[in-house]
């Protein structure tokens, strides 16, 4: 992706804890000559100290059927974005938003049905922590499980990183307005933006 140099991130340390808390990404590779997007989660991991993406969809969606280890694919992950009124700036100058964007890049694997149902377990443990009663599929009837047999496991062997955090970074004069109007905004994701700038200001 287009990446200004002022608002490219580097520090893969970083980059690594957004896409554990952000993995809700967009899977796309190209199907029938179109580009293809789903929607999925695809957790960050790592295999014989290399750093993978793993996945799966639904048997019944066509995406499957075009996945090549010859073929490059692109996720997309979406961190916090908020709209930047220019009134918050000292000068006259046009509006513009921030937000923070991961692409990944690399090629796939089809996974066998253990490998599949394997990362699901590990998925599932990971987002049941948060619940009241977290549940396991260990717990699961063999009947229940054998919905793994309808998905498509996958893993992502990354070739590139890349990694766009617009925070304002042109306008430090301004910073300190545009956070503290962030701030006073309703929304999630001008707050979430806010800390991301004063997390780099302190």
């Amino acid at each position: 992706m287009y990446i200004p140099p002022h608002y490219k991130n580097e520090d893969l340390d970083e980059i690594k804890d957004f896409l554990v808390n952000n993995s809700f990404g967009i899977l796309i590779n190209t199907v029938d000559n179109k580009p293809w997007a789903t929607h999925i989660p695809l957790e960050l991991d790592i295999e014989n100290g290399k750093d993978i993406l793993v996945g799966h969809i639904a048997r019944a969606n066509p995406q499957w059927k075009y996945f090549s280890e010859s073929q490059e694919v692109l996720c997309i992950f979406n961190g916090p974005y908020s709209y930047v009124s220019s009134s918050w700036y000292k000068e006259e100058e046009v509006p513009t938003w921030n937000y923070i964007a991961v692409h990944v890049y690399g090629t796939l694997k089809v996974l066998s049905e253990e490998e599949t149902m394997a990362s699901m377990h590990k998925l599932v443990d990971k987002y049941e922590q948060a619940s009241k009663h977290p549940i396991s599929l260990k717990n699961m009837s063999p009947k229940t499980l054998r919905q793994v047999k309808g998905v498509v496991g996958f893993k992502i062997e990354i070739s590139d990183i890349q990694a766009t955090y617009k925070l304002s970074q042109t306008r430090l004069e301004d910073h300190s307005k545009i956070i503290s109007e962030l701030q006073e905004r309703d929304d999630a994701g001008s707050k979430a933006i806010a800390s991301e700038m004063k997390d780099r200001k302190d």
